[in-house]
């Protein structure tokens, strides 16, 4: 296991972010991101065979609104656990598995924009997200036949700890799968402390990383997978509450984009026609 020196900065950043993976271009081996990007056009091509025509119509709106909470929500960090807000599972009880799922690509690219990642990744980080997406949808489900209805936010809070314990898992997966080394080579050291002329090779050469084996000491997969685990579950609990909350209140507001089987609220104007 490798990890240049030029990279370990963004090798930290993966520490510190903990729900998907943050890397840049060129680190990932290309057959992962090949992989990543082929699964992830394939769901997006089911996912758009499976919403009905009317749904586009009438969703979109929505649609728009809930990746836009995302892409809020994941960058701001939650300090100093370092954690950011998904709402992927509110996305997936809002707009079903298939709108989610688009949804996490479309807020995926976004932040790939915003250099939250590598655009290469996207594919991969597509499919963590879209995972907790399509668990917290099957999870709340599943949960509501058993709590019924009037525990929406039970529902919600238990639907988000497991899909986020799922995709993190999964993100550790990839992770030790590409290989990708988050601890130097045993045989190097890190740099003593001390001054340095960052200007050392002239006035337009210059660095603010040394050259040296290794900048400072990083981390193994497993060691990474343990952090992941005991600062996401700080995470997951935060997340948890937000969602169960986020929902209950859309639950009482608008019972129909939450509750299955519940009919939409006739419009205004149809209502004052009634009466």
């Amino acid at each position: 296991m490798r990890q240049s020196p030029r990279t370990e900065p963004e090798g930290r950043e993966k520490e510190e972010d903990l729900s998907h993976i943050h890397v840049p271009d060129g680190v990932l081996p290309l057959w992962l991101v090949a992989v990543g990007w082929l699964a992830t056009a394939l769901v997006l091509a089911l996912c758009l065979r499976r919403v009905p025509a009317d749904d586009w119509t009438r969703r979109l709106p929505l649609l728009g609104v809930i990746a836009a909470l995302m892409v809020v929500g994941m960058t701001v960090e939650i300090v100093p656990i370092g954690y950011h807000l998904n709402l992927t599972v509110v996305a997936g009880i809002v707009l079903g598995p298939a709108l989610g799922f688009i949804a996490a690509f479309i807020v995926n690219a976004i932040l790939a924009m915003f250099g939250h990642s590598g655009v290469t990744v996207i594919g991969l980080n597509t499919l963590v997200i879209g995972s907790e997406v399509a668990v917290g949808y099957l999870l709340f489900r599943a949960l509501l036949g058993v709590l019924s209805c009037r525990r929406v936010a039970w529902a919600a809070g238990g639907a988000t700890l497991l899909a986020l314990m799922v995709s993190s898992l999964l993100m550790v997966a990839l992770v030790a799968l590409a290989n990708v080394g988050l601890a130097a080579p045993a045989a190097a050291s890190p740099e003593p402390l001390g001054v340095r002329n960052p200007f050392a090779n002239g006035l337009l050469v210059w660095e603010i990383f040394p050259d040296a084996e290794v900048a400072a000491p990083v981390l193994d997969v497993g060691t990474f997978a343990r952090l992941v685990l005991a600062l996401g579950s700080i995470g997951w609990l935060i997340e948890t509450a937000i969602s169960g909350l986020i929902v209950a209140y859309a639950g009482r507001v608008r019972p129909d984009i939450v509750l299955p089987g519940v009919a939409p609220r006739p419009p205004i104007a149809d209502l004052e026609r009634g009466a």
